[in-house]
């Protein structure tokens, strides 16, 4: 495999389309977590949280844009892209991305209480793991965390 030039300008931009994402979900009262993933520098799937709306636990926004790059590509494996997610993945969204061969995540804000890539652990230097995963963590974290304190600030204050 040859090695990925990390763009952090390019990075930012996709982090920013996931951020956009965010704020569509939190309009239809999903928590505000957004996902692109990209293969060549285009967009091949996308997604924000979604499991009030489709009365699916597993509708994460991970699993959304996974599932629509897969679909679209005809294809369960997706080597070669990169996830754009605004939230720490947890451990179910971990596991898929380890499935789906994807080969880099990029992260915005940490999620301390079930964020499996550095927070809860570092699932994807898990020795048994058949595909590693590259990971860049807190790219526009501080915007990324303010939607969801924002979002869980004005559930807050409706109850």
């Amino acid at each position: 495999m040859r090695p990925q030039i990390i763009d952090r300008s390019r990075d930012q931009a996709f982090m920013r389309l996931a951020l956009a994402l965010a704020a569509e979900g939190a309009a239809l009262g999903e928590v505000p977590v957004g996902a692109v993933l990209v293969h060549d520098g285009e967009v091949i799937g996308q997604g924000f949280n979604r499991p009030i709306l489709d009365s699916d636990p597993s509708a994460h926004a991970e699993m959304v844009a996974i599932r629509a790059a897969a679909q679209a590509a005809s294809n369960y494996r997706l080597p070669g892209s990169t996830l754009y997610v605004t939230l720490e993945p947890c451990s179910m969204c971990a596991g898929l991305i380890v499935h789906a061969r994807v080969a880099r995540v990029v992260y915005g804000a940490s999620e301390p209480k079930a964020g499996v890539v550095q927070s809860q652990g570092q699932f994807f230097a898990q020795g048994f793991l058949n595909h590693r995963v590259m990971v860049e963590g807190g790219v526009l974290a501080e915007d990324c965390g303010r939607v969801l304190s924002e979002f869980f600030k004005a559930r807050r204050g409706k109850g």
